[in-house]
C-alpha cells in the first residue's frame, strides 16, 4: 500500500474512517494525494475541477486512485501536439507516473492497467475561456491514449462536484453528484491546492461504473 501527498513529497498514514452508508472502512484522499493498494478496500475522494483516475490491474486486482489538477492555464494540453510538453502537461504526467509507478512496485503489470476517470467540473468561479475542469479532462484523456491504457468509463465535465468511491478488488466505481453543498469546503480546498501547485510549478518542483 502507499499513500502519498504530491505537494509535500512524502508519505502519510492513510486518512481512514468508517462509512456507515457502505458499512465498511474507507481511505480518503485529498487534492494532490494518491493511494495504491493490494487490499480489497474502498478509496474515496471528492472532486470539483480536479480529476481522479482509478487505475487497476484486472488480473492481480491491484488498484489505486489519484486526485490532481493542472497548475497553469494553457490553450492546448495535447501530449502529441506540444513539443516540448508544456509545463502544465508535465505536471499532469508527473501526477500520473507517481500512481502508476507505485502500482508497479506493488506487483501490477502496466500492460494490464485499465482506467476510469472522473471530475473536471466547472465549479471554480471567476475563470473565462477554457475552464480548469476542461483542461484537466483534456489532459487525462490524451494521457491515457498516449500511454495505451484502456479507458473503461468516464464521468467528466458538467457543473457539479462529485464524490467518487473506488473498490480496487472489484474495479467498481460509484459516483455521487453533489447538487447542493452546505459549505464551500470543496472549492476552498481546491483553490488552496491550485495556488500551492502554481507556486511549485514556478519554482521548478515538480452513478455506477
Amino acid at each position: 500500500m502507499a499513500f502519498y501527498n504530491q505537494n509535500e513529497n512524502k508519505s502519510y498514514a492513510p486518512n481512514r474512517y468508517y462509512d456507515s452508508h457502505l458499512d465498511c472502512e474507507v481511505v480518503k484522499i485529498l487534492p494532490g494525494e494518491f493511494y495504491a493498494t493490494t487490499e480489497d478496500t474502498t478509496i474515496v475522494t471528492v472532486l470539483g475541477s480536479c480529476v481522479a483516475v482509478c487505475l487497476r490491474d484486472y488480473k492481480k486486482c491491484i488498484g489505486g486512485m489519484n486526485h490532481f489538477l493542472l497548475p497553469t492555464e494553457a490553450s492546448s494540453l495535447s501530449l502529441s501536439s506540444i513539443s516540448p510538453i508544456s509545463e502544465s502537461a508535465r505536471y499532469g504526467v508527473f501526477a500520473m507516473e507517481l500512481l502508476v509507478n507505485q502500482m508497479l512496485k506493488l506487483g501490477a503489470d502496466k500492460r494490464r492497467l485499465e482506467a476510469k476517470v472522473f471530475g473536471g467540473g466547472n465549479v471554480l468561479k471567476g475563470f473565462t475561456g477554457v475552464s480548469v475542469g476542461e483542461r484537466n479532462a483534456e489532459f487525462i484523456l490524451d494521457y491515457l491514449d498516449t500511454e495505451n491504457i484502456p479507458l473503461l468509463a468516464e464521468d467528466l465535465l458538467g457543473i457539479y462536484p462529485r464524490k467518487v468511491y473506488f473498490s480496487p478488488g472489484s474495479g467498481k466505481v460509484n459516483v455521487k453528484r453533489i447538487k447542493s453543498m452546505n459549505n464551500s469546503t470543496i472549492m476552498d480546498r481546491e483553490s488552496e491546492y491550485r495556488m500551492g501547485i502554481r507556486y511549485s510549478a514556478k519554482s521548478g518542483e515538480v452513478d455506477l461504473f
